[in-house]
This record gives structure tokens, C-alpha cells and sequence, in this order.
């Protein structure tokens, strides 16, 4: 009998994939699970759509190693980078390599996670070496309902929708920016998407457990069949809203602190609708740390970060998601923002 339990013991590592809209705390939770399990061995691939990548930075301090994390940009992992997903774990995994106990994927904010989902399936050699873990969707309780009811062209997904309906763990994040009642119609609305998937409320990404998004042995190919039989299908295509764009921008030079706080606070006041995620790291002058800032449509938010390394660039990277963007404009603003 031991003998047979030892032949059943699946021994393929496992593979936790964040899914949630722009915004949501994804990089907050995965900063979370990096900094409290650091005794676990974890790769990270991240996923940004856009082709200047933020998050990897963020995130790659909690790491003590290089190529521990892996980044993917200049494209959504459901669609035309998910080969290099396949490509990715399969190298990370294969005989030979430093053993892991786990794997995290942070997808884009605007992911469909079947087709991300079915790379574990349809990779004959993927599958041998890799098993889906569970699906971990976070939703921003301040614009959920906003998301969720959104009215997207004929032949376009919701992906919000997507996000929550396969999801296999939900947490209802940003609950301290709501109250009770909005928390509630939140609640149903996720519920009336997914009645299976656990879910708790949290801020900031913690007042949770972390046994609750990892390690749980939550994916199943069954139930995901049964929600949507073709999901097995390589031939279908996501197709995403052509209408919302990414901008990123880059200076050499350091910025005034003042003239970026104006710059911002205006920028928002005036497009804060159409913008729906936007993030940065900043050189500011006269400082000698990192400065960090990130917002979902009005909410704006910046903290200092850690010193800016002996040899590392001193370049300030940003990165706008949403609709009418336009890169000269914004990158009129930022350059108006440069220290005398």
C-alpha cells in the first residue's frame, strides 16, 4: 500500500497564477507571499502588457537572485506572448535545473485566464513537469462593480468577468477604501459570476492566511470543462479592447518633486476616467532612494523606495494604461518635470 501511495504522490511543482484587473494588488499580494515564505524556493515570471516593464522591479527586491524572476512584456500572456510562457517554465523546470517548490505567474491586469490556464494542458511536456495549482483572482472592491458591468464591442470579452468566473480563489481586496454595503453588492456580484470559489475580504493584500492562495490543489480541469467545454481548443482567440493602450516613458535626468506632484494631480483631474492603472519608479532629485508611485483612476498614491544601487541607471520609468492616451502628451508632461 505504501508502495502505491508513494507511485501516486504527484510530484510536479506547482503553479500559482494571479489574475486580476489593472490595479487590483496583484504585485502587493506577490511582494506578500515573497517576503513572508522566503524560506521557499519560488520562481517568478511577470507578465506586463505594455513593452516598459515596472512591476518586475518592484517585485525583484524581495528576491535574493537574478533569475529567480523572469519577465514578459510587450504583450498579454493570454495571447501573444503565452509561447513564451510554455518556453519559460519549461527551462525553469527541466532535468538538471536548481529544484523549485513552486512557481508564481503575475498576469496582466487585462489577462483571460483560460488561454493561460490551458498552456498547462496542451504543453505535452509542460504537463509532465508542471501542475496548475489554482487560479488566484483580486478584486479592487473600489471600481469592481464598475469593471464587472462594463459594456465591452461585439466579440470582446469582459475580462474582469473572465477574471472571477475561473477564478478558484477570490480575494476581495481594498476593503478599506468601501463600505459595508458597497463590500456587499460587491460580494453578490462575485458570487452571481463564481458560487464555488472561496473568498475573503483583505487590505493591502494581508488579514489572510497565505495556505489559502497556496498550495491548495484548487484547479480543476473538470469544473472548467464543464464551464466551458472548447477550453481545450488551441484554435480559439482572445481578443482584447482595442481601445485601451499602454504608454510608457522614460528620463534620464532627475524630475522636480513639486512639478511631478502637479503634473500628476492635473493629469488626473482631467483623464482620471480614462486611465485606468498607472505606475513608476522615480529619479527625484536631491533624493537618493527610488521613489515609487501608483494609481487606478483618481486614487494616486507614492512612497520612497530603496537607494538607488551603486551601478544601477538612475532612469525614471512609467507606464499608463487606458483609453485615449496619448503618448506625446504624456510625454510633453513628464518633460516639463525635469530639474532645472
Amino acid at each position: 500500500m505504501a508502495e502505491l501511495a508513494a507511485k501516486s504522490e504527484d510530484t510536479r511543482v506547482p503553479v500559482t497564477v494571479l489574475i486580476g484587473y489593472l490595479g487590483a494588488g496583484k504585485t502587493t499580494l506577490l511582494n506578500r507571499i515573497l517576503t513572508e515564505k522566503q524560506d521557499t524556493k519560488y520562481a517568478v515570471i511577470v507578465n506586463e502588457f505594455g513593452e516598459l516593464g515596472i512591476d518586475d522591479r518592484l517585485v525583484r527586491r524581495r528576491v535574493n537572485a537574478e533569475e529567480d524572476i523572469f519577465e514578459m512584456n510587450n504583450g498579454c500572456i493570454c495571447c501573444t506572448v503565452r509561447a513564451d510562457l510554455s518556453r519559460i517554465l519549461n527551462k525553469l523546470l527541466q532535468p538538471g535545473m536548481k529544484p523549485l517548490d513552486g512557481v508564481i505567474v503575475e498576469t496582466t491586469g487585462l489577462a483571460d485566464p483560460a488561454p493561460v490556464a490551458q498552456t498547462f494542458f496542451v504543453d505535452e511536456v509542460l504537463k509532465e513537469r508542471a501542475r496548475l495549482d489554482a487560479l488566484v483572482t483580486v478584486v479592487d472592491a473600489k471600481h469592481a462593480l464598475t469593471r464587472l458591468g462594463e459594456v465591452k464591442p461585439e466579440g470582446v470579452e469582459n475580462e474582469a468577468v473572465e477574471q472571477v468566473a475561473f477564478a478558484d480563489r477570490i480575494l476581495v481586496n481594498k476593503c478599506d477604501l468601501v463600505d459595508e454595503e458597497q463590500l456587499q453588492r460587491v460580494e453578490a456580484k462575485l458570487r452571481s459570476l463564481n458560487k464555488l470559489a472561496p473568498l475573503v475580504r483583505c487590505t493591502k493584500g494581508t488579514g489572510f492566511a497565505l495556505d489559502f492562495v497556496l498550495g491548495v490543489k484548487a484547479f480543476s480541469l473538470k469544473k472548467v470543462l464543464e464551464m466551458e467545454p472548447d477550453f481545450l481548443d488551441e484554435d480559439g482567440e482572445h481578443q482584447h479592447d482595442a481601445s485601451i493602450t499602454s504608454v510608457g516613458l522614460k528620463a534620464g535626468k532627475p524630475l522636480d518633486m513639486v512639478s511631478v506632484n502637479g503634473w500628476l494631480t492635473e493629469l488626473l483631474a482631467s483623464k482620471g476616467v480614462d486611465i485606468f492603472r498607472m505606475k513608476g519608479i522615480l529619479n527625484i532629485q536631491g533624493q537618493d532612494r527610488k521613489f515609487v508611485f501608483q494609481g487606478v483612476h483618481m486614487l494616486f498614491s507614492g512612497e520612497p523606495l530603496e537607494a538607488w544601487g551603486a551601478d544601477e541607471a538612475r532612469e525614471s520609468r512609467l507606464v499608463f494604461i487606458g483609453r485615449n492616451l496619448k503618448f506625446e502628451e504624456l510625454d510633453a508632461g513628464l518633460r516639463d518635470c525635469l530639474a532645472a
